[in-house]
């Protein structure tokens, strides 16, 4: 195509190579990548109702029927009637899962303390908000509209 990559070509292959160096951790403890962001996502004191999980996720909801599932069979999770809502469920971690979600957190952190150590944080910030605008863009639809 072109000789230079391409910006959505970089921002691929780096997402591609970020899920498969988390999979490969995660693989070490039984889990996956999508498993510790949903871990993550969970309130480990009140649980999170299961609709509020696909859109914080930007997951679609049957990605996250399965997910969900695979970590009910795993014991990292149970489903509980919502006090507040009768028509929903809240996911809750159980013990095993509060500690595979603090082993989520401690990978993401550890991650990001890799990273600020190797990039300076004037070139992180600039990262930061051009994302930020291009994500804007794309959830906007701003892009081929503008043809």
């Amino acid at each position: 195509m072109l000789k230079e990559k391409t910006l959505d070509q970089i921002i691929r292959e780096l997402w591609m190579g970020i899920t498969k160096l988390y999979n490969e951790e995660a693989a070490k403890y039984g889990g996956t990548m999508a498993i510790g962001y949903v871990l993550l996502k969970i309130d480990p004191q009140v649980g999170t109702p299961s609709t509020a999980l696909a859109p914080m996720l930007g997951m679609e909801t049957t990605s996250l029927s399965r997910t969900l599932k695979k970590m009910e069979d795993k014991g990292l999770i149970y489903r509980e009637k919502n006090p507040f809502d009768g028509r929903s469920v809240l996911i809750k971690l159980t013990d095993y899962g509060c500690k595979m979600r603090d082993k989520s957190k401690e990978t993401v952190l550890h991650f990001n303390e890799v990273i600020k150590q190797a990039i300076a944080e004037e070139y992180l910030d600039i990262f930061r908000k051009v994302s930020i605008t291009m994500l804007q863009m794309v959830n906007n639809k701003e892009i081929f509209n503008q043809r």
